[in-house]
């Protein structure tokens, strides 16, 4: 099974074992992108889930045979399966994840119905992540061109106010004509 097959395969077990522990949840980064017709990403499968939710579902999960591993970070966990390592968020940038979580919508990502964000709180979040340690524009820019019409740009630019990286990344969208000026 190639890389991406096992990453895909991933992002379905897991997505099936969520809907099952009945939390509220969505597909988020790289391929929740990928789902709104980005391209797709090669390396990692993204999910938000609400903090108060982690505890009970990682034993479920757990209890449903996946590997649940607990890294130092303390706003996710991570999920190994079909050989790949799946992260479970439970923190985000900008928008509160309750608001993001409620506001994402129902598409069908290889064959199997979920919550994915939408394409604002999508971007929003990839240009808040940007700072002096990952900057890597090679990855950010053709979600954000492939996206541009499905996004609130004026939103995302009122969430990105004070973040120097977001600010940056909108302008550079704006000087290359992906996406219009501020009104």
């Amino acid at each position: 099974m190639s890389d991406q097959d096992a990453l895909r395969e991933g992002l379905k077990r897991v997505a099936v074992a969520l809907k099952d522990v009945e939390v509220p949840f969505a597909l988020a980064g790289g391929y929740a992108a990928w789902a709104l017709g980005g391209p797709e990403p090669s390396h990692d499968v993204d999910f938000l889930l609400a903090e108060e939710e982690v505890a009970r579902t990682k034993e479920e999960l757990a209890r449903r045979g996946l590997e649940v591993v607990q890294p130092p970070e303390d706003w996710l966990f991570k999920i190994r399966s079909d050989g790949v390592v799946i992260d479970v968020l439970h923190r985000g940038s900008g928008r509160s994840l309750a608001e993001a979580l409620e506001a994402a919508t129902e598409v069908e990502v290889l064959s199997v119905r979920m919550p994915v964000l939408g394409a604002t709180d999508l971007v929003a979040q990839k240009l808040l992540a940007l700072d002096e340690h990952y900057c890597d524009l090679a990855a950010v820019v053709p979600v954000m061109r492939a996206l541009r019409e499905r996004v609130d740009w004026e939103e995302v630019r009122r969430r990105a106010t004070g973040a120097p990286f977001a600010e940056t990344v909108l302008f550079l969208l704006e000087r290359l004509a992906v996406i219009g000026s501020p009104t």
